[in-house]
């Protein structure tokens, strides 16, 4: 990759220098919906890990119980965290109407509409239904933006909302899926600087055909520059024109649900794969290892409750070995308590 697109991401994603409150709170709205860290972070608020200059864990907790950042099933139905003001936005764009319910969705959402809010448990006694038959008719509620779950807090006994009664100024038609997508485009493209479509795909997860007629469009407005078969905006195309890149050294084991691992993720599961195929112990990717701005490898092995087997450290950077201790530090960084038992294949 370019070192200009390079240098003016790593800025960009503030990890070249962390993000204060401000600057936080347009970087978080740019790479929505947020999310925990993977596998450990359940019932967690959303991180933008490596990229705050305070506790970020702790602030999204506090925008969580003032409602400032609110849940749903957006990207492929998974759960992720975005600001109250873009609920709208979001839900234009991954709503899933519920145009043949069946009678057990019927009987749910009626329930929740007149006598509301009602946790899983008090909806069990009223339908009799089982927990396992609710929870999917409530995820499925949930996707055509029908019902809200308030998750306010870490607890797991949560109310079940109207979506409107929650978000009465919310239209989720305001906007059509191709003028939502143009508006996330143009975001996505601020933090990633050059993206190309199978990029976005993977984070939104939105159609790869429907990304490209947006991109498209948003070239067309004179938005957006084609450029080595993706796009810049045009501000940035002139911005790189006299770009001095920084210099940048650094190691970062990113957890699976972070910003720069997501836009990826089909490539780099094929370079884990490439990089482990023949091994003869588990090699899970856990983190991946952005090393000068670029992910070039991972932390390989086995996820459990505790601290994780980390079986091994993968990497396709020239001379990797010079670059052992910072990797193996920035990799025990993010495993208190964990061994790693060895560096591109050698036992440690």
């Amino acid at each position: 990759m370019n070192d200009k697109i390079t240098s003016l991401r790593m800025e960009r994603q503030h990890l070249l220098s962390k993000a204060g409150e401000t600057e936080y709170i347009s970087l978080y709205r740019d790479t929505q919906p947020g999310q925990n860290v993977y596998w450990h972070g359940f019932g967690e608020p959303p991180v933008l890990s490596f990229r705050a200059a305070f506790d970020d864990m702790e602030y999204n907790r506090n925008r969580q119980m003032k409602r400032e950042l609110v849940k749903g099933r957006f990207a492929g139905g998974n759960l992720g965290w975005v600001m109250s003001e873009d609920m709208e936005l979001f839900a234009s764009l991954y709503r899933k109407s519920l145009t043949r319910p069946t009678p057990e969705q019927t009987e749910i959402l009626t329930l929740i509409e007149n006598a509301g809010p009602f946790n899983i448990q008090q909806l069990k006694e009223e339908t009799g239904l089982l927990v396992k038959q609710i929870t999917p008719i409530l995820h499925r509620l949930q996707e055509a933006f029908l019902i809200y779950e308030d998750q306010y807090d870490g607890e797991w006994d949560r109310g079940w909302y109207r979506f409107d009664e929650m978000f009465p100024e919310v239209n989720v038609e305001r906007y059509s899926r191709g003028e939502a997508l143009k508006i996330l485009l143009q975001r996505f493209a601020y933090r990633t600087v050059w993206f190309d479509t199978a990029m976005a795909k993977a984070f939104y997860r939105v159609p790869e055909k429907k990304i490209r007629i947006a991109a498209a469009q948003l070239a067309a407005e004179g938005i957006l520059v084609p450029r080595e078969s993706g796009y810049l905006r045009k501000d940035d195309a002139a911005l790189l024109e006299n770009y001095e890149p920084r210099s940048i050294r650094s190691v970062y084991a990113l957890h699976r649900n972070d910003f720069l691992y997501r836009i990826q993720e089909p490539a780099l599961k094929q370079m884990v794969k490439s990089l482990t195929e023949g091994l003869p112990y588990d090699c899970e990717p856990l983190q991946y290892l952005l090393i000068d701005g670029q992910i070039r490898g991972a932390a390989v092995g086995h996820f459990r409750y505790g601290p994780y087997d980390l079986n091994d450290i993968v990497c396709d950077l020239p001379e990797a070995e010079k670059r052992r201790e910072e990797i193996l530090e920035a990799v025990l960084a993010v495993n208190p308590g964990g061994e790693i038992k060895r560096f591109l294949g050698r036992e440690l």
